[in-house]
């Protein structure tokens, strides 16, 4: 018989402040429904969601002010008018994470917590600390090669002063 190797399983993303990087954005604009799925360095999801259009089909204006706000934010633009869904994908965003517990619809009683985003931020990439471990020191010196982070400009070399 196989063996199947079990995850930790779901845990919520802690409350305090993280950066995540946008992977993908699901608009259904019939439906005025827009998701957007966002990762940590650490590999944990959240998806923001946000309701474009009222049942009658009509603009939902407190939607989309937050769905504004938070694209404009992730692009570091506020003099944006409109933009492609899609734009939003690979950019970064540093938000703070507050836990909500309410009552499940479907159980009274039973409480859920849930992940929200509060006071948001652009970023652009990924905070130090908050990053993937690193891989282990290697024994001999190896090539210095400049750091390179994602969504960061490489810093700027003198080449006069290198070369003499």
């Amino acid at each position: 018989m196989a063996k199947i190797g079990l995850t930790e399983g779901f845990t919520l993303i802690p409350e305090g402040t993280h950066v995540f990087k946008i992977t993908e954005v699901n608009y259904k604009e019939d439906f005025g429904k827009m998701e957007v799925v966002m990762q940590t360095a650490k590999g944990q999801k959240h998806i923001e969601r946000f309701s474009l259009l009222n049942k009658d089909g009509e603009p939902n204006q407190g939607g989309l002010n937050a769905f504004s706000y938070f694209a404009k934010t992730a692009l570091d633009d506020f003099t944006v008018k409109d933009i492609d869904d899609q734009e939003l994908v690979g950019h970064f965003i540093r938000c703070e994470v507050e836990h909500e517990e309410v009552e499940s619809n479907k159980t009274p009683g039973k409480m859920l917590k849930f992940a929200r985003l509060g006071d948001k931020e652009a970023a652009y990439g990924f905070d130090e600390e908050e990053a993937a471990p690193a891989a282990p020191k290697q024994s001999k010196p190896a090539q210095a090669e400049p750091a390179k982070q994602e969504g960061k400009k490489p810093a700027a070399f003198d080449l006069g002063s290198l070369l003499g």
